[in-house]
């Protein structure tokens, strides 16, 4: 299932926990969440602290997590989830475009990061994404906060996070660091949108990447993509 598509009848709704000291802005969520058929916001919550025990407790498979909050931020919640390794899956909501947010948010282990002012149907294309596995910022957002945070590396052939990988998964890292998509990477390799799928998975695999975010910042890491590179 893409980003974009629901789920047959009958299949399980996405469990969702929204997270935000806002209340107007958690109830505002929840009315927009719980309108899909194949969403369901579980809980809400207004701390870092209680976004952290309510996961641990309901299992959601994504949580919508602000970054500035009382008791615990947001990145701190993220960086406790991860350290329980709970899978549930971390969407951050701000508003503050600020590129060290989102450097920290994305090595705390969040899939992905929104501004508060993104359309409705963003948001829900971005938790059906999150929740998929498939979370991808921005283009121009994730180069931008990888130029900005991340060391310019020299490329470096024999980095251990990329021993493995074929030449053509190499490739498909490659292209997955400088933004594209399934089918951008199948229409310039002259390759099914399933093939990519397919070295997508391997590759993710054979580096231990979480999603398509980690892939970015391992491909920028790794040298295999530079700053400024289009």
């Amino acid at each position: 299932m893409t980003a974009g598509e629901m789920p047959a009848t009958g299949a399980t709704a996405l469990r969702v926990v929204i997270a935000d000291d806002e209340a107007l802005f958690r109830s505002g969520l929840r009315l927009m969440v719980d309108a899909q058929q194949d969403l369901t916001v579980v809980a809400e919550v207004a701390n870092g602290r209680e976004a952290v025990d309510t996961a641990q407790r309901e299992r959601p498979d994504v949580v919508l997590m602000d970054i500035q909050m009382p008791v615990l931020d947001g990145i701190a919640a993220t960086t406790e989830l991860r350290r329980r390794g709970l899978h549930t899956k971390v969407l951050i909501l701000t508003t503050f475009d600020l590129d060290r947010y989102v450097y920290d948010a994305l090595r705390a282990g969040a899939s992905g990061f929104l501004l508060k002012s993104a359309r409705p149907a963003r948001l829900i294309e971005a938790i059906r994404a999150v929740a998929a596995g498939d979370a991808l910022l921005d283009t121009a957002l994730t180069r931008r906060l990888i130029e900005k945070w991340v060391a310019h590396p020299r490329p470096d052939t024999a980095d251990p996070r990329l021993a493995t990988l074929t030449d053509r998964e190499r490739e498909v890292l490659t292209l997955i660091g400088r933004g594209l998509s399934n089918t951008e990477i199948a229409a310039l390799l002259h390759l099914g949108e399933s093939t990519v799928k397919t070295h997508v998975g391997r590759t993710l695999a054979k580096t231990g990447s979480r999603d398509r975010v980690q892939a970015v910042i391992l491909a920028f890491e790794c040298g295999l993509v530079t700053p400024g590179q289009q």
